[in-house]
């Protein structure tokens, strides 16, 4: 079932807290962006798919409200720019002030203006911040992390690896504090896209890159999503994760907890990183601890990914 801490001095056990991360992927693909390796480039949703959304968001919000005694953990994984939205950023200033929310993370290109995160409460919201060197200034990309920065928001970069980019990878690398873990994702994954040289030029900067390379086989491997790990649309409709279709419920189903319970991966491959970060083989929990939804590794090993020396064997790749 959905991980419960539990109180051993009461009742022989009591549970206390439900420990769950929720994965919200709405309708909306708007983004301002117009990256060539993107579908959603300059996306645009007609106003009924963004109100759609805003009351799916909504839907979330009130759920983790109404449950104070959770201990949840909040993704907003869309397709497009999330942060165009007003209802997202009012959304992440809410549930960062729910006394059951631990963490609200978003995925976002940082091109919006960021004073709005002064009203969040800092200690409780992370972004996962991806730069598209084609779409956005280096100096711009780079001056809304120090804003982040000075905020005190948690926050992981990442890029996408396409031959092209391959030395504005190393110059953001250079170009970050030691303490920020730069992530790459593989552009196109067990294709043979990347030399041997490539490879090894992006694994200098992102030791964990060669899970992004490959598709990682799931078919019948344990997984916390499903159990501890959930992904909910705008309609309430829960399910173990993006990438499996089947229902598990709906967030207002009153036994939805019961139902949260461990299953094996029905998929063949898992092809992306929210995805198979919660695989218990590849024991990614190990290098990311309590930042997997924002990618941010543990502090025991964020230098590593940044300094000097043998990354991978620091973070068991070996």
């Amino acid at each position: 079932m959905a991980r419960l801490r539990v109180d051993p001095r009461k009742d022989g056990g009591t549970p206390l807290a439900l420990r769950l991360s929720l994965l919200y992927r709405g309708p909306v693909t708007s983004c301002d962006f117009d990256c060539s390796y993107c579908p959603f480039a300059h996306a645009a949703d007609p106003s009924e798919v963004i109100a759609a959304d805003r009351i799916g968001v909504e839907r979330v919000v009130s759920w983790a409200e109404n449950h104070p005694e959770a201990e949840l953990g909040i993704f907003f994984t869309p397709r497009g720019e999330a942060l165009l939205h007003a209802h997202y950023r009012d959304a992440i200033v809410r549930l960062s002030r729910c006394t059951s929310v631990r963490r609200v993370v978003v995925q976002t290109n940082l091109s919006v203006d960021l004073e709005w995160l002064g009203l969040a409460h800092g200690p409780r919201v992370a972004l996962w911040c991806s730069y598209h060197p084609d779409a956005i200034s280096r100096e711009r990309f780079l001056h809304q992390r120090v804003v982040l920065a000075g905020l005190g928001i948690r926050h992981s970069v990442g890029m996408v690896g396409l031959r092209e980019h391959l030395d504005e990878i190393e110059v953001m690398r250079r170009a970050l504090p030691e303490s920020v873990y730069l992530w790459v994702n593989a552009y196109r994954r067990g294709t043979g896209y990347t030399t041997p040289l490539e490879r090894a030029r992006i694994e200098a900067v992102d030791p964990l890159f060669r899970y992004s390379m490959e598709r990682q086989p799931s078919l019948g491997r344990a997984c916390a999503t499903g159990e501890g790990v959930v992904s909910v649309d705008h309609l309430g409709a829960v399910r173990r994760c993006h990438f499996v279709d089947a229902l598990i419920g709906n967030l207002e189903d009153p036994d939805l907890v019961q139902r949260l319970v461990p299953r094996p991966c029905p998929n063949e491959q898992c092809r992306c990183h929210i995805g198979y970060v919660h695989l218990n083989s590849l024991r990614l929990g190990e290098a990311f601890g309590d930042g997997v939804l924002e990618r941010v590794p543990v502090a025991a090993t964020a230098a590593v990914f940044s300094g000097s020396g043998n990354r991978a064997k620091a973070l068991g790749a070996e």
